[in-house]
């Protein structure tokens, strides 16, 4: 297993010098940029990733105004008292991507963040207080209490919104099966709590950011385009 200046050493060669390497890289928002965050904020990500899991990001980013105005921006005090009548006729509107499965995710996830709140004060305290040595757990808590939050779909709200984590992207995820980091399913208990290991390894030996650490293995491996900002 390579470690952390291994790592460094590789993406440095592969794009010139290490000004390159450290311009391509972003950091995730402070504890307490995160606790500003509303609660609307949370579940309009989480809604934005499900619906372009598996769909052109850009279809989406065009409808999102729509979504906004069908969803009332979000407010989760609101959607909490949207009828299911209302809410499967919101579900047909032409404003939005028309998903019927993907629609009912939002009062599933507006009654997820809703119940956090009333024990943390905010959803977003929630997520600022979760330690980053163990962000796999995080994936796991939203999978089991979100709606369609598993997979990569809650990790990627979580990086757009500003929590420290890494993602398991093809390049990340390459790397980790190269250096035998892992050998079976991705999402496998087993996989997450190795490379939950992994990071936390080079999080000590660098004193850096997990969400810097995956760009950085992500530039040091796969194609190598020295435009692109952050592939992951």
């Amino acid at each position: 297993m390579d470690g952390f200046k291994t790592i460094l050493a590789c993406a440095i060669e592969r794009k010139g010098c290490e000004q390159n390497v450290l311009s391509l890289i972003g950091e995730p928002r402070s504890s307490q940029e995160l606790m500003e965050l509303s609660d609307s904020d949370w579940l309009e990500e989480f809604t934005r990733k499900i619906f372009q899991s598996g769909f052109y990001w850009s279809v989406i980013d065009a409808k999102w105004h729509g979504f906004r105005e069908v969803f009332w921006d979000f407010d989760v005090n609101k959607l909490l008292l949207m009828s299911p009548d209302m809410l499967e006729q919101r579900a047909s509107d032409e404003r939005i991507v028309r998903n019927y499965k993907k629609v009912m995710t939002i009062p599933e996830n507006c009654m997820m963040i809703y119940e956090v709140a009333q024990q943390h004060g905010s959803f977003a305290n929630f997520i600022a207080q979760w330690p980053s040595d163990d962000i796999v757990g995080l994936w796991l808590y939203l999978k089991k209490h979100g709606a369609r939050l598993g997979g990569n779909t809650g990790p990627f709200a979580l990086r757009v919104l500003g929590k420290d984590t890494f993602i398991l992207s093809r390049d990340v995820e390459a790397y980790l099966r190269a250096h035998s980091i892992i050998d079976g399913g991705l999402h496998s208990k087993k996989s997450l709590t190795a490379i939950q290991q992994f990071f936390n390894t080079l999080a000590a030996q660098s004193g850096w950011s997990l969400q810097a650490l995956s760009q950085l293995i992500a530039l040091s491996v796969g194609d190598n385009h020295l435009q692109i900002k952050g592939k992951e």
